[in-house]
């Protein structure tokens, strides 16, 4: 491949990122066959604090709590009776649960930009999607991308931060209480033959295909609601390292009402059933 294409190729732009392994191997099946722990550099030694209580927790609950309170007091997410009764509060105030919430509504907006914009800058993964398919650099669906994830109202407040200290709080719950599982957990997603987040390596077979999936994607853990999205049922079974939310996994609910997961995307290998 020449250096040209390469360059326009944004599956080929990231060669490091901040968790210590190869962005391509990061994105193919081999680690997800045989994945490691992964853990963002320079969170939990910067943020210490949050991690020294989180290992007094008791149970999930007791955790989630202790996170929740955290979050809201370091990234100031709930403004006081006094700041909103003397207008002290100028500025809106993105938090980790606004951009999911706004992912649940739309992958595409602005918020689901952010997500995948952040995935791209710790992990390396490039998008394959966003409204519309994200091929070759540059272009106008890269342009408003690009232009999606960097808007001032959903990226400030640091919110890279607080993603990664999801990231990172999600893969405590996972290590300390084994929540939802130790190594892989199974996870459905239903799609049609033309949805954008099966972007596959040829066409979608009954029985066991490879699938690539966008760098941030929904599954559900049910497969009955699975069903409801889609004509094809891709089961998926998923390294918990990848896993960045998962129900019941938050004090407040947060996409809980379809059984949703998000996780890293890149190559599975799915088992496919016609619905």
């Amino acid at each position: 491949m020449s250096d040209a294409n390469q360059y326009n190729s944004p599956q080929n732009w990231y060669s490091t990122n901040l968790v210590g392994v190869p962005s391509w191997l990061l994105a193919s099946t081999e680690f997800n066959d045989h994945p490691q722990a992964l853990t963002i550099a320079g969170v939990r030694e910067t943020q210490r604090g949050l991690f020294h209580l989180l290992e007094k927790a008791t149970d999930l609950v007791d955790s989630a709590e202790k996170f929740r309170r955290y979050m809201d007091i370091v990234f100031q997410l709930n403004a006081s009776a006094y700041e909103i009764k003397h207008a002290e509060v100028r500025r809106f105030r993105p938090s980790y649960l606004k951009l999911m919430e706004g992912w649940g509504f739309d992958s595409n907006s602005p918020q689901g930009a952010v997500l995948k914009g952040w995935v791209e800058s710790r992990f390396g993964i490039a998008p394959t999607f966003h409204k519309s398919p994200l091929h070759k650099y540059p272009s106008h669906a890269w342009m408003d991308y690009m232009e999606e994830k960097f808007s001032s109202r959903f990226h400030n407040n640091s919110i890279h931060m607080q993603l990664d200290l999801l990231y990172e709080y999600c893969q405590f719950v996972v290590q300390r209480f084994g929540i939802p599982a130790r190594d892989w957990v199974t996870l459905w997603r239903g799609v049609n033959s033309h949805d954008e987040p099966t972007m596959s390596e040829g066409r979608i077979e009954k029985g066991e295909c490879l699938v690539q999936f966008n760098n941030l994607v929904s599954f559900t853990t049910s497969r009955e609601r699975a069903d409801e999205f889609g004509d094809w049922i891709l089961e998926v079974k998923v390294p918990v390292v990848k896993l960045l939310f998962f129900p019941d996994m938050l004090a407040k609910p947060v996409l809980s009402g379809e059984g949703e997961v998000l996780a890293l995307g890149g190559y599975y290998k799915v088992n496919a059933s016609y619905a």
